[in-house]
């Protein structure tokens, strides 16, 4: 995002049970911004944190796909001031978090990043699409660890 403007961030999460620290969130996205190296249209993004089951209603009724997902992208319109929509799957990450190494916030952001690159034209539908991808994940999420950019998430899942 060129000319130094600041990228609005918008937090969706009707998930009662997960908290962010918002601000957080937003200056990930301005440090992902501001080393010009992923290019993501001017405009707001939308971010939506949603349990499994949400995630996969949406899944089933934008992607005709009824299984279950980690990242939905949906690209903005820049006439309109919009950049895309990020939606993650807080469950997955959890899950994920639990029978890995990874924290649950390393495996949240890197849903996240996921999804700022296929806004930034990254695609993963080919093998080497996905190769590449995850190339640009692994330096996205090296950058943020390094420079202290990964925000809190926190779950209180039964």
């Amino acid at each position: 995002m060129g000319g130094g403007k600041i990228r609005s961030v918008q937090i969706f999460s009707p998930c009662k049970a997960f908290k962010c620290e918002r601000r957080e969130v937003e200056e990930m996205f301005h440090f992902l911004d501001a080393t010009g190296l992923w290019l993501v249209e001017v405009g707001e993004l939308s971010l939506a944190f949603l349990n499994g089951e949400q995630h996969g209603r949406l899944h089933a009724d934008f992607m005709g796909d009824p299984t279950p997902t980690d990242v939905i992208t949906f690209p903005g319109d820049p006439r309109a001031g919009l950049a895309g929509e990020i939606c993650v799957s807080i469950d997955a990450a959890w899950e994920y978090a639990r029978s890995h190494p990874d924290s649950f916030e390393n495996e949240l952001t890197l849903y996240l990043i996921h999804g700022y690159l296929h806004l930034a034209g990254f695609k993963d539908g080919k093998e080497e699409e996905r190769r590449e991808m995850r190339d640009q994940e692994q330096i996205c999420l090296s950058a943020l660890v390094k420079n202290g950019k990964i925000p809190l998430f926190t779950y209180e899942r039964n």
